[in-house]
């Protein structure tokens, strides 16, 4: 029985076949062999073996590869096995297009990656009647080594920045701090006000301190004494 999702191909009648109920004779099976094919297969891929990015760094990938078979003559006739060649062309071209990419290209251009491979495999499959769909780079693994590395450049990025941000807060209190000095300085009465001000907000905070303004210039006799 010949699915809707999958096409048959009959040797001896030399053409494919579409929905419908196959029957065998046992004793011509030689000369009427009927292979039945399914039009759309997903195959995941997993690289045993590491692959060196550009910049020297080996990464593990998965990817997902997503074909269907648009010509059963031509994916019989023109190659054995049309999904698992595919399959092993996609793992090929894997390690070719990653090979020319260092690693910040592979982690943040992945959709850009899986675009490049899917173009270079329908070319390459389209002689024996594959198509194929799209391909997903799914998961990129980097060595436990290159992952600490990683988190310590990034670590290190996080507080440059930070004491940059806060250098940059003090000059700007500090520029802030002068111009109100200078405002002071041409106002005794501004000078007054604000000490009252720090008097008010001393005493509102409920602690035992005792506070006895005295003019400067009472101190100054003092100190004399």
């Amino acid at each position: 029985m010949i699915g809707s999702e999958s096409t048959g191909y009959s040797r001896r009648n030399d053409g494919a076949l579409g929905t419908a109920l196959v029957t065998l004779d046992w004793n011509r099976l030689k000369l009427r062999r009927t292979h039945v094919l399914p039009r759309f297969r997903r195959c995941s891929l997993r690289l045993f073996k590491p692959i060196l990015s550009r910049d020297s760094v080996t990464v593990a990938v998965d990817a997902v590869i997503y074909a269907r078979i648009f010509d059963a003559t031509m994916s019989i006739i023109n190659v054995e096995n049309a999904h698992a060649s595919t399959k092993l062309l996609a793992a090929t071209t894997l390690r070719n297009v990653l090979g020319t990419k260092a690693l910040s290209d592979i982690l943040s251009e992945r959709e850009s990656i899986a675009n490049q491979m899917q173009s270079i495999l329908d070319h390459a499959t389209d002689p024996w009647g594959v198509k194929v769909e799209r391909v997903e780079v799914k998961d990129v693994r980097l060595p436990v080594q290159m992952q600490r590395a990683m988190a310590a450049e990034a670590e290190a990025n996080r507080d440059a920045r930070a004491k940059v941000i806060l250098a940059d807060g003090e000059m700007k209190a500090s520029r802030s701090l002068k111009e109100a000095a200078d405002i002071m300085s041409q106002s005794p009465a501004a000078m007054q006000i604000r000490y009252l001000q720090t008097l008010n907000s001393i005493a509102a905070e409920r602690n035992s301190t005792i506070i006895f303004p005295l003019p400067i210039d009472m101190l100054g006799g003092l100190m004399k004494k």
